[in-house]
């Protein structure tokens, strides 16, 4: 069999399914990311942590709170707080308590922040466009059903305790 660096190119050419082909795809398409990620980051002033901050306040089902976000990021609370701070003076963020439990703060999405994530981001939105344009929508919901489950499953090692080795 071909390596996975073989079939990484163009339209039309078959795609092994072995497990090495898909751990390069992954980190190939992660390091893509991420450079986009840090390029909005440096644009705005911000650490790559915040960024992570940022999208786990965008995507959670329900507004988060700081813990919330702490248990998310793996962070201490005075790391989240130093991220929070950040990404409130850069306009990113809103804090607001909106339980009559004033010890409760929600974290928010600013409307602004949103705009300029829409702006930088647009390229990339754009590409994925154009490469869900080759697809069925059987295709998509298989690739959807995929992405989800490595999700659930990569959430699921963070949460298990590792054995590090010994240094």
């Amino acid at each position: 069999m071909n390596s996975a660096d073989d079939h990484a190119g163009g339209q039309g050419e078959a795609f092994p399914a072995d497990l090495r082909a898909f751990a390069v795809q992954l980190r190939r398409m992660n390091g893509e990311i991420n450079r986009l990620v840090h390029g909005f980051a440096v644009r705005h002033g911000l650490h790559p942590t915040d960024l992570q901050a940022l999208a786990a306040i965008l995507d959670a089902d329900a507004p988060l709170t700081p813990g919330r976000l702490r248990e998310h990021l793996g962070l201490t609370s005075g790391a989240v707080t130093a991220c929070l701070d950040r990404l409130e003076r850069a306009g990113h963020i809103h804090r607001k308590r909106e339980s009559t439990d004033r010890r409760v703060v929600h974290l928010h999405y600013a409307a602004g922040a949103r705009a300029a994530g829409r702006e930088y981001f647009l390229p990339l939105a754009e590409a994925t466009r154009r490469a869900r344009d080759g697809f069925s929508e059987t295709e998509l919901s298989t690739v959807l059903r995929f992405l989800t489950s490595m999700n659930e499953e990569l959430v699921g090692l963070r949460a298990a305790p590792r054995d590090l080795p010994p240094s």
